[in-house]
C-alpha cells in the first residue's frame, strides 16, 4: 500500500475540473485516486516498474 502523507496542490480551470469529477464519477473512481494513477503510470514509464527499490538503494 503506498502511503499518502504528502499532498499536490494545483490549479485547474473549473470547467475542466467539473468535467474531470463526472468522468472520473462515471468510472467509478475519486478524482484523487484517478491523479494517482496518472502518476504512478508517468513516473513507472519515466523510471520503470522498480523505482521504490532504485530509490531505496540510493538512499543507503
Amino acid at each position: 500500500m503506498e502511503n499518502r502523507t504528502a499532498r499536490l496542490t494545483l490549479l485547474i480551470d473549473p470547467e475542466k475540473k467539473a468535467a474531470f469529477e463526472e468522468l472520473c464519477k462515471e468510472d467509478d473512481v475519486t478524482p484523487s485516486q484517478k491523479v494517482r494513477q496518472f502518476i504512478r503510470e508517468y513516473v513507472e514509464s519515466k523510471l520503470g516498474p522498480d523505482w521504490r527499490e532504485q530509490r531505496q538503494q540510493n538512499c543507503d
